[in-house]
């Protein structure tokens, strides 16, 4: 589950996500434009969405 390639705008975007979510900033617009490039990217990968999701965050969340 971990061979995802994610696009550099994708990571981005999730990265700046879960920043603004420890520092309590996070907002409906910023969660709404991750949730629209996750959503798009399963589709150009022809993957489920939540799968992309799920491996996403644990890529992005547990960087080290």
């Amino acid at each position: 589950m971990s061979d995802f390639d994610f696009p550099d705008d994708l990571l981005e975007l999730e990265r700046a996500a879960w920043a603004a979510m420890q520092a309590g900033t996070l907002t409906v617009d910023q969660a709404t434009a991750v949730q629209g490039r996750i959503t798009a990217y399963a589709a150009e990968a022809g993957l489920d969405r939540y799968t992309v999701e799920m491996v996403l965050k644990k890529a992005v969340w547990h960087a080290g």
